[in-house]
């Protein structure tokens, strides 16, 4: 599902899903997006891990709410490039007749959408191409497909980072949770430096204004308040990798993305 026509996609300047893909060692990206990778890496060679995390945060949140908690409908906001378990792989999976909304403004997410994000049979999967920066037409459009009478897990996995007025930001997370019914669901996560330090953080952001990238990163009582008024679901407010970890395999070490699972009562 599209609500547009495919826009031209500009490659020269680096656009936030394709570099991640570059990250997550996907082959959908262009030179500028790469070249930003690797610009980026120079000054924070914990990216790739963070981008490789926030992944496994997803699959692990999404099978959470689909099989423990029962969520049927899934809103993902700034889904980024199809890769290895998509939201609605996850979700299907466990329940086929899941339903999920994508959400992206990237022409090349768009194009990919269309091709490889297909659902089940018995459920559906359906695609966005909007801003995060308008969450009234996101809610409508999303309304053809979910029902928002019914439960909603709300996706939001390092998106807000990438408005740069925090009044802003937090207005369009509780226009989005608003519209949702009692018994839904916020899946968030966003970037923080609180163990880089605040002057690596300004080489970051410098290197982000240059090369006209907008992600921010935050501090960690800046990115909680997105969370205000909602229930916790445990272990709360954590590092990505600290967020209902594999317990087969050694504790892993908290990095600089926070993350949490929320229910709205």
């Amino acid at each position: 599902m599209s609500d547009s026509p495919t826009p031209t996609i500009d490659t020269n300047v680096p656009h936030s899903a394709r570099v991640w893909n570059y990250w997550l060692g996907g082959k959908d990206n262009y030179p500028v997006d790469r070249e930003f990778g690797e610009q980026l890496r120079a000054v924070m060679p914990e990216i790739v891990v963070i981008a490789r995390e926030a992944r496994a945060f997803l699959g692990r949140a999404v099978t959470y709410l689909a099989g423990e908690v029962g969520i049927r409908q899934f809103l993902d906001i700034g889904t980024g490039l199809p890769t290895a378990d998509n939201t609605h792989e996850v979700a299907q999976r466990i329940a086929p007749d899941s339903r999920i909304v994508y959400v992206d403004n990237d022409s090349l997410v768009l194009l990919h959408a269309r091709a490889l994000l297909v659902g089940s049979p018995t459920g559906a999967t359906a695609y966005i191409d909007a801003d995060v920066r308008q969450p009234d037409r996101i809610l409508e459009l999303a309304a053809a497909t979910l029902d928002f009478s019914q439960p909603i897990a709300l996706v939001m996995l390092g998106i807000m980072g990438n408005v740069a007025d925090l009044d802003e930001a937090y207005g369009i997370v509780r226009t989005l949770v608003d519209a949702l019914p009692a018994g839904s669901y916020l899946v968030f996560k966003d970037g923080t430096y609180a163990a880089m330090g605040e002057e690596r953080a300004k080489t970051v952001h410098a290197l982000n204004e240059t090369e006209k990238y907008p992600y921010r990163m935050r501090t960690p009582e800046e990115i909680a308040r997105f969370l205000d008024g909602l229930e916790l679901v445990e272990p709360g407010f954590v590092s990505t990798p600290l967020w209902r970890p594999d317990p087969s395999k050694p504790l892993p070490a908290a990095i600089d993305d926070l993350c949490a699972v929320a229910r709205k009562a």
